[in-house]
């Protein structure tokens, strides 16, 4: 087995080489401190000086989320106050358009009673008709055809059964009760005689 020597002299000399080194002038070793004194407290500052400007963001950041939850709810109240404000006056349009006709009714109320005949009233009746037709036309309430058409379930009520030769099975022969559509929707189904 072999063995290794060591130089302890070698070994010595390195020894007082770093001794000499850490030794060598305290001033040095004061600066350095001192240095490293510096060193450290312009980190610390770098440190504070980011932790300020993550803090100012931060705050910023909370700011602008209180302003646009404020937004959020003044656009919930708006919203709220102008579907409020739909519902409450959603029949004002056709109240409007139906004026004309409760003023011609009034007319023919306060029309002179000797004077007025049968043919002048029905005529008056009929064109207070014609107007309130033409108000539900433009706002898109129609009436449902039933007579001669199939029976239809969805827009015909049958309330009676009859047995006509001149039509085929399942068509309706009588309406006994207009029936009204608005714009896609039943309003009311026309009330029908059926044939069997």
């Amino acid at each position: 087995m072999a063995t290794q020597s060591f130089d302890w002299k070698s070994r010595q000399e390195v020894v007082t080489l770093s001794e000499e080194k850490v030794t060598q002038d305290p001033t040095l070793e004061e600066e350095q401190v001192a240095e490293d004194a510096d060193q450290a407290e312009a980190t610390e500052m770098n440190w504070e000086q980011e932790a300020a400007h993550w803090k100012a963001q931060a705050e910023d950041h909370q700011n602008r989320m209180l302003r646009a939850m404020a937004d959020m709810d003044n656009l919930r109240r708006r919203v709220r106050k102008e579907q409020e404000d739909l519902a409450k006056y959603a029949s004002l349009k056709i109240v409007e358009e139906l004026l004309p006709v409760l003023d011609n009714f009034e007319r023919a109320l306060a029309a002179d009673k000797e004077s007025m005949t049968v043919e002048s009233l029905l005529e008056g009746v009929n064109m207070v008709y014609r107007q309130m037709v033409q108000v539900f036309d433009k706002e898109g309430l129609a009436a449902i055809e039933a007579q001669g058409k199939p029976f239809d379930p969805h827009i015909h009520q049958a309330v009676m059964q009859t047995q006509n030769p001149e039509f085929e099975s399942g068509v309706v022969v009588a309406e006994l009760q207009k029936g009204y559509m608005f714009k896609d929707r039943v309003v009311r189904p026309a009330m029908v005689q059926v044939n069997e």
